[in-house]
């Protein structure tokens, strides 16, 4: 399908829209995070690109998450285990399941979530700005 097909109007609409993570907005949440994120009505859809050493503190949320690791690596901590993910593999967090993720490598991660992730929305998701990368 050629662009003059597409429905191009913003994601979350009533209409299907497509679009790239190229002509998303990149947020610099820390010196070793980086985001582009995706919103419909009920699931959010982001890429982030971490950077050897990056820290996501813990948290939880009450959205299942799929995450995919496109390259790199990143280990999962959850309260009695945890997983190191490689390039191609994916994990499924469930709802309000406590985490943390360290990047041991630089890592770009899709991750997907149901439903969206309202404080990612609204920026108030403090535990990933600013001192996200230190533990």
């Amino acid at each position: 399908m050629d662009d003059s097909e597409r429905n191009n109007g913003p994601i979350g609409g009533q209409m299907p829209a497509a679009t790239s993570f190229e002509k998303i907005e990149t947020e610099k949440l820390s010196d070793r995070i980086t985001r582009e994120m995706l919103n419909g009505e009920d699931a959010t859809l982001a890429r982030i690109f971490l950077a050897r050493g990056a820290i996501v503190p813990r948290h939880s949320h009450r959205s299942e998450q799929f995450s995919l690791i496109l390259s790199g690596a990143l280990k999962f901590k959850f309260d009695d285990s945890e997983v190191v993910l490689h390039t191609g593999e994916i994990l499924l967090i469930p709802a309000n399941v406590p985490h943390r993720a360290e990047a041991l490598e630089d890592t770009v991660d899709i991750d997907f979530f149901a439903p969206r992730r309202e404080d990612w929305i609204s920026k108030d998701d403090a535990y990933l700005r600013g001192n996200a990368g230190k533990d």
